[in-house]
């Protein structure tokens, strides 16, 4: 017997004797991004520091995890192959903060300069590298209104 459930112009179906359901669209949070790096310790000075990231070192693993304080995504440095050149990805690191200017001001105190603050659409932000030369941004666009 098939129990049927209307969720979003979409019929659901459970099989309770399987425990499966057929008809489901997929759904995954996103948690995780790696970064290889041949700077590993360098880059997590670096995210801590700067992006307020815990540490995290497990004992003979390789992978260092940087956990963010609120929510988002963690982090994990991993060891880059030889073969693998550091900045030469299509990807850009985007964190949300309420004031470019005032977030820009400090870093650069603090030694990353993100160069100049652009608007667009009703926010600011503005670009950096870090220290494996991977983009990143700081970005007023969650908080517009």
């Amino acid at each position: 017997m098939r129990d049927g459930t209307a969720v979003s112009n979409h019929t659901v179906l459970w099989f309770p004797e399987t425990g499966l359901v057929e008809g489901a669209e997929m759904s995954a949070s996103l948690g995780r991004l790696v970064i290889y790096t041949s700077r590993i310790d360098e880059m997590a000075d670096f995210y801590a520091k700067h992006f307020g990231f815990s540490v995290l070192r497990a004992d003979n693993e390789r992978i260092v995890e940087l956990r963010a304080q609120n929510s988002g995504l963690a982090l994990l440095l991993h060891p880059a192959a030889a073969k693998q050149k550091e900045g030469q990805v299509l990807v850009k690191l985007v964190f949300d903060v309420e004031d470019v200017s005032a977030f820009c001001e400090a870093a650069k105190a603090d030694g990353v300069d993100f160069g100049k603050i652009h608007k667009a659409g009703g926010y600011e932000f503005a670009n950096a590298k870090d220290p494996s030369k991977n983009s990143i941004q700081v970005s007023s666009r969650a908080f517009r209104q």
